[in-house]
């Protein structure tokens, strides 16, 4: 029986050990959890998942250590006779099973807790958006159909494909759009929120407007009726229209508008040669559209139209070629113009403090692994005699 308890493990001794040990952490979870949650409201842990990892690792990593300790004395057992063992090893210390434990215990929930990253709230910040408002006027009469500037595009497909462009290039602008033909309609009043316009955005279809023609000027006082006339934030309008105006309003309209500062900006949407327009049923086409006498309408840019509205509205012209519609120097005009403070956020920085626990973890973690559980307490470094 003493053979046992000098050369063998107290399996029963360093299971209760394990227990208060686990008693001990948890108590200081508890101290330490309740004194910050008090004194520090903002705390937060940045990974929460390493936490729940963990919590599953360490009861695991507990069971593992007794049953390394049954193991080896069953090991010894068969190792060699009691009455030899003195002679063979030194045996194991229980004691130092236990500390080997807490240091290995104490130092990989010290990781674990640094991997979480503990966080709390440096100070608050206030963050200032500025940005101008801009208004989009698309086009969506039938001749915006035509394929005339890529093969199995639309004219309005390649507009959509590039307000998309716009939106994804745009930094704390506004944006809103207006959809046109005969009629002009407020697809999407002026927003910050760019996921929203892009999902209003890929809605627009032809049919969304059943009165036909192309009427500018509407779209253009739509867009101005659209701002607040109070905010002194910069206002753009910039049409996509292949120009055909059959109200012959859009020139007017530009220079009024540009007389209360909103910039007026357009883009040649076709080609200058006419091409049929194509017409759908349920999404599939159907023919060409034809005139009364049967005849198959043709339609081509109107770049003229579209250059003096952009100069009645202090803006510019560009003409789409093929996907490219010019993009680069609008964005860059807008770019340029005077941005206007329009929102302003306050949010909570948090600070970062997982160096402490992860510097506590690789200590306990080297102390560990210089330990050994032999009688004695030298360190698990060989030495050579000379």
């Amino acid at each position: 029986m003493n053979q046992q308890k000098t050369y063998r493990y107290n399996v029963l001794a360093f299971i209760l050990s394990l227990l208060v040990i686990e008693l001990i952490f948890w108590g200081i979870v508890a101290f330490f959890w309740y004194y910050i949650t008090e004194n520090e409201p903002s705390f937060r842990f940045e990974h929460r998942w390493v936490l729940y990892s963990g919590g599953v690792a360490l009861p695991l990593l507990m069971a593992y250590h007794v049953y390394i300790k049954w193991w080896r004395n069953k090991t010894l057992t068969n190792y060699a006779d009691e009455r030899l063992l003195g002679f063979l090893t030194e045996g194991f210390s229980t004691f130092k099973g236990i500390l080997k434990y807490s240091l290995l215990r104490f130092g990989i929930a010290s990781l674990i807790i640094a991997g979480a990253n503990p966080q709390y709230g440096e100070k608050e910040r206030e963050v200032v958006t500025k940005g101008v408002d801009i208004m989009i006027a698309l086009d969506v009469s039938y001749s915006m159909n035509a394929e005339d500037l890529v093969v199995g595009k639309s004219r309005l497909d390649i507009a959509k494909k590039n307000i998309s462009k716009l939106i994804d290039q745009l930094h704390g602008d506004q944006i809103g759009l207006v959809i046109f033909a005969g009629d002009a309609f407020k697809q999407l009043p002026i927003t910050p929120d760019y996921n929203v316009a892009k999902m209003f955005l890929d809605f627009v279809e032809p049919d969304l407007i059943t009165t036909q023609g192309t009427d500018i000027g509407a779209a253009i006082q739509t867009c101005a009726d659209s701002f607040d006339p109070n905010d002194p934030t910069k206002k753009v309008v910039i049409v996509f229209s292949d120009g055909e105006d059959h109200e012959a309003a859009g020139i007017q309209k530009a220079k009024e508008v540009s007389e209360q500062n909103i910039v007026v900006h357009t883009i040649g949407m076709g080609t200058t040669e006419g091409v049929p327009i194509p017409m759908f049923k349920n999404g599939k086409k159907v023919g060409f559209k034809t005139d009364q006498n049967g005849n198959t309408v043709l339609t081509k840019l109107n770049e003229d139209n579209l250059i003096d509205i952009s100069n009645a509205g202090g803006g510019s012209y560009t003409r789409a070629q093929g996907y490219n519609v010019g993009l680069d120097g609008l964005i860059a005009q807008l770019n340029s113009m005077e941005k206007s403070e329009y929102n302003k956020d306050k949010y909570m920085t948090y600070a970062d403090h997982f160096q402490l626990f992860l510097a506590i973890g690789l200590i306990l973690l080297l102390l560990d692994v210089l330990l050994t559980e032999n009688k004695g307490w030298q360190l698990a470094i060989k030495t050579t005699d000379k």
